[in-house]
């Protein structure tokens, strides 16, 4: 299996609900650093599983859609689905990672794209902490 991973960051405020996040329930921020990694069997015939500078300009795209948010305003949701439920490190994981496998099944990484048999995206909350989700295409 190959994979290709791009590194991107976003910044977003939100606050968790429930007494198991402690002072997390306020309002606070939080920086993410955020890998994704594409997953396939094959390359095409330039040698690429995907294209690395499309697959960096759409997981930049896909993350500009929460960069600078508020996670919590309804207001600023514009059709994300994430007011309202915890915005978890792997709830937003798995919302990026839904979002890019859209984008790859629309050929927006290129042929390879449409071939991909996985990805994965990881958020680094910090030096000693991230969560993944990784979905099948």
């Amino acid at each position: 299996m190959f994979r290709v991973t791009v590194r991107d960051h976003i910044m977003i405020a939100h606050s968790l609900t429930g007494e198991v996040f402690g002072p997390a329930q306020r309002l606070h921020g939080a920086t993410y650093v955020v890998d994704a990694t594409f997953a396939g069997p094959d390359l095409d015939a330039d040698g690429i599983l995907v294209d690395i500078g499309r697959a960096t300009d759409v997981v930049r795209e896909v993350l500009g859609r929460l960069h600078y948010r508020n996670l919590d305003d309804e207001r600023t949701d514009d059709g994300l689905g994430l007011a309202g439920q915890n915005s978890s490190t792997e709830v937003l994981a798995r919302w990026v990672a839904d979002r890019l496998a859209e984008r790859a099944s629309s050929g927006d990484l290129g042929p390879g794209g449409c071939t991909l048999a996985g990805i994965e995206v990881t958020l680094h909350e910090s030096h000693v902490a991230r969560a993944s989700y990784e979905r099948t295409l």
